[in-house]
């Protein structure tokens, strides 16, 4: 019986220590997974750092590049008006120079005619300089309009750029405790397992298949019924063996001191015989 009890119990013994063997290898797949899984997001979340301050710095960039460009327009149309004013300047110096002249030898028809002619140079002159102050404030106006787009546009982007880093980072804290919440959660079923492992492998074999247990259960129910047969023959043989021994114990010990009994009587008569044959031998002598 105590043999069968360590069998029974180094089987049951065995079949935990796989069963527990095959859980610690899955506790290490699943560990193993989401470490790779944390490795590869934040790979993934620095990959995609680098891109958006790599755009980012293109961006800022092509601003730059276009602010300049732009200022270089301006720049040349500034230097090409002061040109054609320093032109028209010496124009009228030299149409002052030639009134100067043409009034000293001239009728004062030709004078009037060349008042009048300057007149209307003088007014074309003030309408092509006012045509050109309209033109610079139309041109700043269109930089400025494009300018204020453009902010507004960054503004958006770098908004839209908090957002998208706020929302990644709340999503990892949320996936962060939700895995540490399942971390605290497999603990607690480890050590729940560790206190009552015959019952988690019972109701573990239970979930994973039962039918199975159902038949299995049967087979141990049939083998409890056999096993119960057969200690109660066991019990008999042995309970038989026991009164076969003692009989055997009963005779032996009886056929001991049969045999003592017989020792004892035929050292006595070795003993008379030796002490006759002395007194016989002192006498023949």
């Amino acid at each position: 019986r105590c043999f069968y009890d360590q069998k029974i119990l180094y089987k049951t013994f065995g079949v935990w220590k796989e069963w527990w063997t095959a859980c610690r290898e899955r506790n290490l797949s699943l560990r193993a997974a989401s470490h790779d899984r944390h490795l590869l997001y934040n790979l993934v979340f620095k990959a995609w750092r680098a891109y958006v301050c790599q755009q980012q710095g293109k961006r800022n960039k092509y601003y730059v590049a276009e602010s300049h460009a732009k200022k270089q327009k301006l720049l040349r149309s500034w230097q090409c008006w002061l040109v054609y004013v320093n032109v028209q300047r010496t124009k009228h110096g030299m149409q002052s120079v030639a009134m100067a002249f043409r009034e000293r030898s001239c009728l004062r028809i030709s004078w009037a005619v060349w008042r009048r002619r300057h007149y209307q140079n003088c007014t074309r002159h003030k309408m092509n300089v006012l045509a050109l102050q309209h033109w610079a404030q139309s041109l700043q106006f269109r930089a400025w309009l494009q300018w204020q787009e453009l902010y507004l546009y960054s503004q958006n982007d770098k908004q839209k750029e908090i957002r998208a880093v706020t929302h990644h980072q709340h999503w990892e804290l949320k996936r962060c405790m939700e895995a540490w919440l399942g971390y605290l959660n497999l603990n607690r079923a480890k050590k729940h397992q560790n206190e009552l492992a015959r019952e988690h492998h019972r109701s573990r074999i239970v979930r994973q298949c039962f039918s199975d247990w159902r038949l299995s259960w049967e087979r141990r129910r049939r083998m409890h019924a056999h096993q119960k047969d057969i200690e109660k023959l066991a019990a008999r043989i042995a309970l038989r063996r026991v009164f076969v021994h003692w009989e055997h114990y009963v005779v032996r010990c009886v056929e001991e001191t049969q045999q003592c009994e017989l020792a004892e009587k035929h050292y006595k008569r070795h003993l008379l015989v030796r002490a006759l044959l002395r007194i016989r031998w002192k006498r023949l002598r």
